[in-house]
């Protein structure tokens, strides 16, 4: 595709270019022969190319218009390119899975709405076999902080309850045009077989209230929601602060709470 695309800053756009970062994702999706693969902002085709060049057909999601023409005119003759023109937040992921089949989710998120997407790919976790997202190296190093860290937080425990995070490596801004100010990181995340979770909006609820005030005790900061003798049952004191808390623990807290609980 044209490198004459000019990136969009409202779109929080920057383009893969460097060849060996892109032979790098190509390898950590690795995918095979069956595999539903749908890609979230193609961009200029950097990525998409060759993947669709390796399994021949790929899905993709793209909401600048500026871009769908020059991506369907690289994949003439070089496999089956399906374009989805919409927000992403707005695809049901649970649809372009099959009965029997998951999807592969993969893509260079858009810096500006990262963790609504994550958000919205866990919503649909159980559609979805991995991902494997480039995202600011900052936000790859909460996704997988554990407890005691300072960059622990909602994000960090709403995807490990969920999924194996696993950061593969960095990416320097000198690989997108154009630039960007921060580095960035590949991770893949595997959703679980059988997260522990029982109700995902209350865990949602309680994660939402526990990190909302992050210098407020737990006593504090769950008040109305649960009190101290439901955080004690999960192992949890109620004087000690969210980022404290380990993923685990949470889950034990929320699952011990009533139905009701979440809605309190």
């Amino acid at each position: 595709m044209s490198s004459s695309h000019r990136a969009k800053k409202s779109l929080g756009q920057h383009f893969l270019h460097e060849q060996r970062y892109i032979d790098r994702i190509v390898q950590a999706v690795n995918p095979r022969p069956g595999d539903r693969l749908v890609e979230i902002g193609p961009g200029q085709g950097a990525i998409t190319r060759p993947l669709l060049a390796r399994h021949g057909e790929l899905t993709v999601i793209e909401f600048d218009r500026d871009l769908i023409t020059p991506l369907m005119e690289m994949a003439e003759g070089g496999g089956r390119l399906t374009v989805i023109h919409r927000d992403v937040l707005e695809v049901d992921f649970g649809k372009l899975a099959g009965p029997d089949a998951r999807i592969r989710l993969l893509g260079n998120l858009p810096y500006n709405i990262s963790s609504p997407i994550l958000f919205h790919a866990l919503d649909h976790a159980a559609s979805i076999r991995d991902m494997h997202f480039m995202l600011q190296k900052e936000v790859v190093d909460r996704m997988a902080a554990g407890p005691g860290s300072k960059i622990y937080g909602r994000l960090s425990v709403m995807l490990q309850a969920y999924c194996v995070v696993t950061p593969l490596f960095t990416v320097p801004p000198g690989a997108f045009r154009p630039p960007p100010k921060v580095d960035s990181a590949v991770v893949r995340l595997q959703p679980l077989a059988r997260p522990e979770v029982l109700d995902h909006d209350r865990f949602a609820n309680v994660m939402r209230a526990a990190f909302g005030q992050r210098r407020k005790t737990l006593h504090n900061a769950l008040d109305g929601i649960c009190g101290d003798a439901d955080m004690e049952a999960a192992g949890i004191r109620p004087d000690a602060r969210a980022e404290q808390v380990p993923v685990a623990d949470f889950i034990r807290l929320a699952n011990h709470l009533p139905q009701s609980g979440a809605n309190a």
